[in-house]
């Protein structure tokens, strides 16, 4: 059954979940309360995830659950779950500020059981694996952001173009000027970051902190850029009718998940800690 649903998952033609986060635990990705028993043929899961995107697109989850709870963060194992599946409910949708075409919701496990093939690569590698997916996330999630960032920056010179305020476009004006020098300063830093880090990973290159840096910038860079565009527009970009205050909202979301901006400076600084050998 794993294979089957992994092939699925690799060829892009089924949507997948990665269940990581856990009520009590976010950032602290080490501290999972969802157990996965071993009963000889099968894991039993119980446990509740949360904040799962797709949670109700997805026909499988990946579910990191604890196996081994002695050994800490090395006893977290990964585990393929189908869905539907017995023993496993989805919580209510989440109202979200932004990201609004996607669900986010809870995975609740109640004595679920899966096939023992079902575990994804050895017992106690779930951690591994999770932060292993998180560096190659985290470069999708700084596209995602550069995405957001230029779409606001070009409605934002698009408005200031066409709007006229004492006699000519307000792209005539310095002040303006200068915000759309700003955005697109930082758009483009962030673009070249998120290029490095995917060229590395394309390279089989070590690319834990270019993906954190990336992601930082490109996510701030996202927020930035999508605020300043609603500047620009005024009351125009305060309502739906125009695609600024979108942007806005979608942008948000970047500096949080894949990990929030806090984490990517711990993993930033721990690895230049561990490159300088201090």
């Amino acid at each position: 059954m794993s294979h089957h649903i992994v092939q699925h998952y690799i060829l892009g033609d089924k949507v997948g979940c990665f269940a990581l986060s856990e009520p009590g635990n976010g950032s602290d990705a080490g501290a999972a309360s969802t157990i996965a028993k071993n009963e000889g043929d099968k894991w039993i899961i119980n446990g509740t995830k949360c904040w799962i995107t797709n949670g109700y697109e997805s026909e499988a989850s990946v579910v990191f659950a604890t196996t081994d709870k002695s050994l800490k963060h090395k006893g977290i194992s990964a585990f393929i779950v189908p869905k539907p599946i017995k023993g496993l409910d989805l919580g209510k949708k989440e109202d979200k500020l932004g990201i609004r075409g996607s669900s986010t919701c809870s995975l609740i496990f109640e004595d679920c059981e899966i096939p023992k093939e079902n575990i994804l690569g050895e017992p106690g590698l779930g951690f591994k694996i999770a932060m292993i997916t998180l560096d190659a996330g985290r470069i999708g999630i700084a596209a995602q952001a550069l995405g957001i960032a230029q779409a606001a920056l070009d409605v934002a010179v698009d408005y200031a173009s066409k709007r006229m305020a004492f006699g000519k476009p307000i792209t005539k004006l310095q002040s303006i000027q200068n915000k759309l020098a700003d955005m697109a300063l930082r758009l483009e830093s962030a673009r070249l970051l998120t290029w490095r880090a995917a060229w590395l990973k394309d390279n089989k290159k070590p690319f834990t902190k270019e993906a954190a840096m990336a992601k930082l910038a490109a996510s701030e860079a996202a927020t930035f850029v999508s605020h300043q565009s609603i500047q620009i527009l005024g009351g125009m970009g305060y309502v739906s009718d125009m695609p600024a205050e979108r942007h806005y909202r979608d942008a948000r979301i970047t500096e949080i998940y894949e990990g929030t901006s806090e984490i990517q400076r711990l993993v930033i600084a721990g690895q230049i800690i561990k490159e300088y050998g201090v």
